[in-house]
């Protein structure tokens, strides 16, 4: 959930934001070229297993903290979980963005990674090792919490669902809404050059504290198909699982379509 990437400081002022990557492939050749490169370079395997265990330890802090907020209130959703909850995600992200800036950029979401991606900002197959690591850093994540869990508290390990009466047309719109929300959060304060970038972990973690407080009695509050995948994995619950991967990256995607053609700098000065 949330992006900075090599800079003098938290973010980058140059015309690819906070990823500075800024290729886009020219054709097939291009492509083959960059996958060789990535996968034969050193940088490309250490900045992924940078997003592995930033992805690994934001999941375990997230779906920990439904667990034991749980614990508290015997399993009820009341408002001082929610707060719980919600505080714990957004501080999570912002530490481990500050963390991980310099080294991959703190994405830590396949749909920031792939909206990325989309908008030119990052390789291609640069940005699948991306999504391969966070996804198996969450995985690990989800297996841990099922190892220092309790069984009598483990309930569904954070896994995400539809709340009650909530279709899944409602869950859908609900996740696609609210990661067009933390993606443009993040185009417009890490990766465009006109941005304070030093605040932008913050404020990153703050969309993802607002979100979790409208989302989490709805769907769980997923917006990170990481995040969803470690504790399904490790509960082997399933039930509507592609909304949260649909329906982030879709939103992810529009997001970085609208900021480059309407707000980035390419687009004010056409």
């Amino acid at each position: 959930r949330g992006p900075l990437r090599k800079a003098p400081g938290p973010a980058l002022t140059g015309r690819a934001g906070v990823f500075s990557m800024g290729h886009r492939p020219g054709g097939g050749d291009a492509m083959v070229r960059g996958i060789m490169q990535d996968l034969g370079s050193i940088d490309a395997w250490r900045d992924s297993l940078a997003e592995f265990f930033a992805t690994g330890l934001f999941v375990f802090v997230g779906a920990g903290a439904v667990i034991v907020s749980g614990i508290t209130t015997g399993g009820d959703m009341n408002a001082a979980r929610l707060v719980a909850i919600a505080l714990a995600n957004g501080l999570a992200i912002a530490l481990l963005v500050y963390a991980t800036s310099h080294i991959s950029g703190g994405h830590l979401n396949p749909a920031v990674t792939l909206s990325a991606a989309l908008a030119g900002k990052i390789r291609p197959s640069k940005a699948l090792m991306y999504v391969a690591a966070q996804a198996a850093g969450a995985v690990l994540a989800g297996l841990l919490l099922v190892y220092v869990v309790p069984d009598a508290w483990e309930g569904d390990l954070g896994a995400h669902g539809l709340g009650e009466g909530v279709s899944v047309g409602m869950g859908f719109t609900v996740e696609l809404v609210l990661t067009f929300l933390l993606v443009f959060v993040v185009f417009a304060v890490a990766m465009d050059r006109r941005a304070q970038g030093a605040l932008a972990p913050l404020s990153i973690g703050l969309a993802v504290v607002v979100i979790h407080l409208v989302a989490v009695p709805l769907t769980g509050a997923g917006v990170n198909p990481a995040r969803s995948l470690g504790p399904a994995v490790a509960s082997g619950l399933w039930t509507d699982h592609w909304i949260y991967w649909v329906a982030p990256l879709a939103g992810g995607g529009l997001a970085a379509l609208v900021y480059q053609v309407l707000f980035a700098p390419e687009a004010s000065e056409a």
